[in-house]
């Protein structure tokens, strides 16, 4: 049900998505009208969270059926689990996933207090989080902890710290209880820390995972699970993520292997590293090896024997992993995007440049996937055609599981090829209803995300 105004997009970029989602092979295979009318309706559904929350078990540490259980005795103790009966399905074909569907939308009345909070925040929030302090840009004058407030969504970015009010475009996205003064977040020049409005009453009813069983239950995305299975490692492999954090996917494919092998884990940015660092000691994962790298530059001829730190030499990994960098566009929910359609652009040759490393760093006979959340064929299906003229060797594979739809048309690929695609588009089913089974609107009512796998032969 939409509650929400459509996504906010630039117009060059609203027109350029519009010609993805209507390009000629798609309007010869399904026509004009169902392709306009899918496409208004992803950008209602961007705008919206799924109708459920996707957690991945650590089920390397404990069965499922205790994960399920003690996850619900832990959810059961928060006040917002007393009011709705809960439910935690595992997922029929993903064997370390519990499903908890969102209750919403739900009319709340709009209180005279109001909070507004970024919109990295307020989307935070319609997925089951708090309003933590330093995402707080308004609030009233005179505002104690304690106070019943409404909590808005700066939907453009336009709300100036520290403001008293704001009368800008904005969302309501739920009721709350202050748990800070005013004073307390923007009186003491210093960055705050911690919750700054204990949701209540929000729109979307989720559970808050905040310390809820951080070694057990991880919340993650469906499609950035069944990355990890589609990849597939095994226990004696040496396998290399390229682009890791924050390490959901580094952790997951250390746990399907058992622990045993080695997983090397990339990213640019230093201190996300030892954030995977510290994921990887929490869930006992020993075979995680994080360095901060440029994924670029994985590969050098002039090394000579295994290393433990990168670069390596070539035709080091059994298994690669390429989780690219990509324009993002398939997150949920997200009501606005202030990028250029330059911005939206610039993420394919980035890509093709460590796709051209991950091809070199893999083995003769080794898997290589492909993965993006966004919604570009130039970031999808585009790049795929592009690595199978440049590369001769690569080969698709088909992927398991595979819950999600075929690659769309519109880059030339053939329809065999499409099949063996993983392209989760929302649009295709967001308007199912509450009776559909949870684990059928799982496997639909996703993030828009793209998977590839291939085999370097």
């Amino acid at each position: 049900m939409s509650v929400f105004p459509k996504i906010s997009l630039r117009p060059e970029v609203a027109d350029y998505l519009k010609g993805v989602f209507m390009n000629k092979e798609l309007l010869a295979s399904i026509g004009h009208r169902e392709a306009e009318c899918h496409f208004q309706t992803l950008l209602t559904c961007l705008s919206h969270p799924p109708s459920y929350t996707c957690v991945r078990a650590s089920v390397h540490l404990a069965p499922l059926e205790e994960i399920r259980r003690k996850l619900d005795e832990e959810l059961r103790r928060q006040k917002c689990a007393s009011e709705e009966e809960i439910e935690i399905v595992p997922h029929p074909c993903v064997p370390d996933v519990l499903l908890i569907p969102v209750v919403g939308p739900r009319y709340e009345s709009q209180l005279s207090s109001e909070v507004v909070a970024g919109a990295q925040c307020g989307n935070a929030v319609l997925r089951g989080a708090h309003v933590f302090a330093p995402g707080i840009l308004a609030c009233p004058k005179y505002m104690k902890a304690g106070d019943a407030v409404s909590v808005f969504s700066d939907v453009e970015g336009k709300c100036t710290r520290g403001a008293f009010s704001f009368s800008g475009k904005r969302t309501f996205v739920g009721n709350g209880v202050a748990e800070k003064d005013r004073a307390d977040i923007f009186g003491t020049g210093e960055t705050v820390r911690g919750v700054g409005v204990r949701m209540t009453e929000p729109l979307y009813r989720s559970p808050s995972f905040d310390g809820v069983l951080p070694h057990l239950a991880f919340l993650q995305n469906l499609p950035s699970v069944v990355v990890g299975h589609v990849l597939g490692p095994r226990p004696g492999e040496r396998i290399l993520d390229m682009c890791a954090a924050p390490g959901g996917k580094t952790c997951h494919i250390a746990a399907l292997m058992e622990d045993r092998g080695e997983v090397v884990a990339l990213d640019r940015i230093r201190n996300k590293m030892e954030l995977i660092r510290r994921n990887a000691e929490m869930l006992q994962l020993r075979s995680v090896k994080a360095f901060c790298f440029n994924s670029t530059k994985v590969v050098s001829n002039d090394i000579i024997g295994d290393r433990e730190g990168p670069p390596f030499p070539p035709e080091s990994f059994d298994r690669v992993l390429l989780d690219a960098p990509c324009s993002g566009l398939g997150q949920r929910p997200n009501m606005a995007s202030t990028w250029s359609l330059k911005e939206v652009c610039s993420y394919p040759p980035l890509q093709r440049s460590l796709f051209h490393a991950a091809v070199r760093a893999l083995k003769r006979g080794g898997v290589l996937v492909y993965s993006t959340c966004t919604l570009t064929l130039a970031e999808n299906e585009e790049q795929v055609a592009w690595a199978l003229r440049t590369f001769p060797g690569l080969t698709l594979l088909p992927q398991e599981p595979h819950v999600g739809g075929e690659g769309m048309p519109g880059a030339g690929l053939i329809p065999e090829q499409l099949s063996l695609l993983q392209r989760f588009r929302p649009e295709l089913s967001w308007k199912a209803t509450a009776a559909t089974p949870l684990a059928s609107r799982a496997d639909s009512d996703t993030i828009g995300f793209f998977i590839a796998k291939f085999q370097k032969n």
